[in-house]
């Protein structure tokens, strides 16, 4: 890891911790050249994880694309940066759990609806409206409809 400083090629690890999430490791480094310090974060990354569009195209997992939809979801929602990390997180373990090298959209589609619903109905239904491509307030009303039902 180069030093934001120096930009020399060696730093050392002084020390390592879980982060505050739980689901990374925040490191402390010290370059070797010019002593500063500073912190890095290392986490798990979904590599080799192709998806399959509706339209039969492949591409590669981007967990850009993922934590963009979601954000579009919860825009003026309560959720603190590391909630949004968990759920982004939960989402990703779950397709990790499948054990393939190729998901479905729509098996990532059930999956992040599926998290959605635990965490915020709100972002749930602005994810379902545009992921299900809701045409009318008629399909809205009744995925509502299946919320309430289930929340008695």
């Amino acid at each position: 890891m180069k030093c934001p400083i120096c930009y020399f090629d060696d730093t050392k690890v002084v020390d390592s911790r879980v982060a505050t999430d739980g689901l990374s490791i925040r490191r402390r480094r010290e370059c070797l050249k010019c002593g500063f310090r500073f912190s890095t974060y290392e986490e798990v990354e979904l590599l080799d994880l192709a998806i399959v569009k509706r339209d039969g195209r492949r591409e590669s997992y981007s967990r850009e694309k993922l934590v963009s939809g979601l954000k579009k979801s919860f825009e003026k929602r309560p959720i603190t940066e590391d909630n949004f990390k968990k759920l982004v997180h939960s989402i990703e373990r779950e397709m990790q759990r499948l054990k393939k090298n190729e998901i479905t959209s729509r098996q990532v589609g059930a999956i992040v609806m599926k998290q959605l619903k635990k965490v915020d109905q709100v972002a749930y239904i602005r994810y379902a409206s545009v992921y299900e491509s809701f045409k009318d307030a008629q399909e809205f009303r009744k995925e509502l409809n299946k919320l309430i039902k289930e929340k008695k």
